[in-house]
C-alpha cells in the first residue's frame, strides 16, 4: 500500500482541485469519527482520502473497467453513470494506490449508496462524505451534530436526506440506499 503522503500525491494529481479538497475533507472528518467509534483512525483515513479515486474518470474509462472486471450493473446502475466511480472504487484503489484491506475497499466501495449491514467503517465513510466540511447543505450542520452524538442516527438521517432528494429530484434511486434505511430500521435503535 502507498503511504498516505503517497497517496495524497497521486490524488493531486488525478482529482479536480475543488474533489481532491473534498476528499481531505472526508479523510478528515473520517479519522474524527473513527476515533469516536473506536474505529482504526489510519482505515479511516485511507478510506477517506481513496473513496473518490475514480470520480474524475471519464464514463468510458469506467464502463471499460466495469466490463473488464465483469461486473454486472443492476438496471439501476446501469442507468445512473453517477454511481459508477463508487461501483469501480475499489478497484481503482486497489490499482492506483495498492490498498489491498478488505475493510477499507468495502467502505470505499459502498460510500454513496451505503448498503444493507455496513461496518462502522463503512458507515463512517459513507457519512463523512456528506458532512465533511465544505459540504453546504440545508441541514448539514445538525446532521453534523447527529452523526458525532450518534453514528447510527446519523447515517439513518443521510440515507434518509439523500432518498428525499432523490425523490425531489425525480431521480433513481438504487436499491442498495433503500435497503440500507430498511436495514436500520429493523436493526438499530435509530427511532428512539
Amino acid at each position: 500500500m502507498l503511504s498516505i503522503e503517497e497517496m495524497k500525491i497521486y490524488l493531486k494529481e488525478n482529482l479536480m482541485e475543488k474533489r481532491y479538497i473534498h476528499t481531505l475533507g472526508v479523510a478528515e472528518t473520517a479519522k474524527k469519527l473513527a476515533k469516536l467509534n473506536g474505529v482504526s483512525e489510519e482505515k479511516a483515513e485511507i478510506a477517506g482520502l481513496a473513496h473518490d479515486v475514480a470520480k474524475n474518470l471519464s464514463i468510458e474509462k469506467m464502463k471499460n473497467i466495469i466490463e473488464q472486471n465483469g461486473i454486472i450493473l443492476s438496471k439501476i446502475e446501469e442507468n445512473n453513470p453517477s454511481l459508477w466511480h463508487s461501483i469501480i472504487a475499489h478497484i481503482e484503489a486497489k490499482d492506483k494506490l495498492k490498498i489491498e484491506d478488505e475493510e477499507i475497499l468495502d467502505a470505499i466501495r459502498w460510500h454513496t449508496t451505503g448498503k444493507e449491514n455496513m461496518s462502522t467503517l463503512t458507515k463512517i465513510i459513507y457519512i463523512a462524505d456528506m458532512i465533511e466540511p465544505g459540504r453546504k447543505f440545508e441541514g448539514v450542520e445538525e446532521l453534523r451534530k447527529v452523526t458525532f452524538e450518534d453514528l447510527d442516527k446519523g447515517v439513518y438521517a443521510g440515507l434518509n436526506g439523500s432518498l428525499k432528494v432523490l425523490l425531489v429530484s425525480n431521480l433513481l434511486i438504487d436499491d442498495n440506499t433503500i435497503k440500507a434505511r430498511n436495514y436500520f430500521l429493523f436493526n438499530s435503535n435509530v427511532k428512539a
